[in-house]
């Protein structure tokens, strides 16, 4: 708990200048090492400006609206999620300037096989509404262990949590203030159901207001987060483009649906195409050819039929690798077992959706994968 309370009180420094909390505590080790370090900032990260020192110096202030928030979380059921320590979303963790801390309540995961952010216009059109309807949908069937991120805003976040609620899939909404608030309240209901098939998701503690600078600074969660970000409609200005750029930077893939020239809501999604920053789609299809997520269907089925692991299945050269590693060492996400292979991590996924095919392994919450043994 002492780690959590040290988390919490050292995420007020992301005020000043995002991603400076989790810099200190990649560079010292822990959120409890910089704290006993606090007044001696240089020392553990050379490069901290001045500021930053300044208000890491006179921290303490911020341990009683710390306790707060453990207090308040242990009371509603919120889930704390530390940077680095269990639940914590792995796709973010990888981010420079990802929230030291998030605040979760839900029963859904947020490392799923497959995460898509779909972001647009909160003045959408039926266009726009259609557009995410059938994607969703049809993601729903290529893809069925997909985990659908938005924000909760009017237009298209609102459809997309909606259309991924009908279609069986957890959506999770990413919040621009305290887990104490909704905003828009007229959205309350998807919410609750939201609950119990996803979530709600902030970086923001209790009593913080949904102003201007906190939807901006959602939008690198929601970027973050993903595999893919998806722009349905777009003005030439908007989140929705900030959130793709975003994504860009963090090496995600983004997608956006075109509209008709001239349209006002489709110039943001035919610019980004224009200028290469955003792949056409006009189908879940595309982004799941492009993406090479053609086998979680047939993986699906198989899950469901319930496929036996054969005694003693032929495995191939690279198979054999993998299973040796886990032998020595289970439970390893995709990332190690690139390394301890040598293989990359694209035609590792590969030879890991065969292993699951054949029953030697299972991929666990966070990513793991897990040798299933004799």
């Amino acid at each position: 708990m002492d780690e959590v309370l040290n988390a919490l009180i050292l995420s007020s420094l992301d005020r000043i200048q995002l991603g400076t909390a989790v810099q200190l505590c990649r560079a010292a080790g822990s959120a409890s090492a910089v704290i006993d370090n606090r007044r001696d900032a240089r020392s553990m990260l050379p490069a901290c400006p001045q500021r930053v020192a300044d208000a890491l110096a006179g921290i303490d202030r911020m341990r009683g609206r710390a306790e707060s928030e453990i207090e308040y979380a242990l009371r509603t059921g919120v889930k704390i999620l530390c940077w680095g320590g269990d639940g914590y979303p792995r796709r973010l963790a990888s981010c420079e300037d990802a929230p030291l801390v998030l605040f979760f309540r839900g029963t859904g995961g947020l490392d799923s096989r497959r995460v898509v952010s779909i972001v647009g216009t909160r003045r959408c059109t039926a266009y726009g509404q259609d557009c995410v309807g059938s994607f969703v949908r049809r993601l729903a069937e290529l893809c069925p262990e997909t985990l659908v991120v938005s924000g909760l805003a009017y237009g298209i976040d609102i459809c997309a949590h909606r259309d991924a609620l009908e279609a069986g899939l957890d959506t999770v909404a990413v919040l621009a203030h305290g887990l104490d608030n909704l905003y828009p309240p007229r959205h309350k209901d998807t919410a609750d159901r939201m609950l119990a098939h996803g979530g709600l998701l902030t970086e923001h503690f209790t009593h913080t207001n949904a102003d201007k600078l906190n939807f901006l600074r959602r939008n690198r969660i929601v970027a973050g987060l993903a595999d893919v970000v998806v722009v349905a409609e777009s003005a030439s200005h908007g989140g929705a483009l900030v959130t793709a750029r975003i994504a860009q930077s963090y090496s995600r893939d983004v997608f956006a649906f075109p509209g008709r020239v001239g349209d006002e809501y489709s110039e943001g999604c035919n610019n980004l195409i224009r200028d290469n920053k955003a792949t056409l789609i006009t189908s879940a299809d595309d982004l799941v050819r492009a993406m090479g997520w053609q086998d979680d269907a047939t993986l699906a089925v198989a899950r469901r039929q319930g496929i036996e692991r054969t005694l003693f299945p032929e495995l191939s050269v690279e198979e054999q690798a993998v299973a040796d590693i886990l032998l020595k060492d289970n439970d390893l996400q995709i990332n190690t077992l690139s390394v301890s292979t040598g293989m990359a991590v694209g035609r590792l996924a590969a030879v890991m959706f065969s292993l699951e095919m054949k029953g030697l392994v299972k991929c666990r919450a966070g990513g793991v994968y897990h040798l299933i043994r004799s």
